[in-house]
Formats: C-alpha cells, structure tokens, sequence
C-alpha cells in the first residue's frame, strides 16, 4: 500500500460560519482556508495547530446530514485544562465531563451541529 497518511476528514455541517467559528474560535483550530469552490460553493478547512489531517466543513454530501459524524476522536496534552476551558466557552460535555478508560481518560461533546467530538488523553 502507497497510502502514508489521512488528509482530511469531512465533517458535515449545516452552517459553515458557525461551524467555521466554532472549530476556530472554540476549539482553536487553524484556519487553513476559506475559499470559493465552484458555483456557490466554499472550502472551509481546519486543523489543530501543527496537525498532519485536517477537517474540512461541507455543506454538499445530501447523502451525509449534519450532526451525522459521530466519533472524531482528538488528543490533548491537558485534558483537565482543556475541558475547563472549553466549559468556559460554553461547550457542554456529556455524561458529565471526563470519564476514566483502561487506555486514558476522555470527555464528549457535540459540535454546533451535534457531531460527536471525543476529546481524549490517551495513557502512556
């Protein structure tokens, strides 16, 4: 297999402002681009600072509804620092707030469009 890495994700989103600033302006995330793309369409891609794959924002797979992307898993450093300050911002974490695992230690929580995010410290 050729394959050396994933590129980008694509996260189904109903609003790509919002979704824009959320991954952005919440989560912290790069804005890697904002551009045109077709007759009325946009690019809107984002990755953590540093991130080989990216999430790029669609508004275009009628097949792939917003909020249907469960499961995105990220890796923090801090996750009690992390989860602090995301509640800040107003995120809301599921059953909660951080759970204990064999593997580490985990918190979940929606997107403005109700995809799934697992935030995770994965134990060494």
């Amino acid at each position: 297999m050729t394959v050396t890495h994933v590129q980008l994700v694509s996260v189904p989103v109903s609003d790509q402002d919002r979704a824009r600033d959320f991954y952005v302006d919440v989560l912290g995330f790069d804005l890697i681009w904002d551009n045109p793309m077709g007759p009325g369409g946009r690019w809107v891609q984002v990755a953590p600072k540093g991130a080989a794959t990216a999430l790029t924002l669609v508004t275009w797979f009628p097949t792939v509804p917003p909020g249907s992307l469960k499961g995105l898993v990220l890796e923090t450093d801090d996750l009690d620092g992390e989860v602090a300050r995301l509640r800040e911002l107003g995120v809301v974490f599921a059953d909660g707030g951080i759970q204990a695992a064999p593997w580490g230690r985990y918190a979940t929580f929606d997107d403005p469009d109700g995809n799934g995010i697992v935030l995770q410290a994965t134990r060494v």
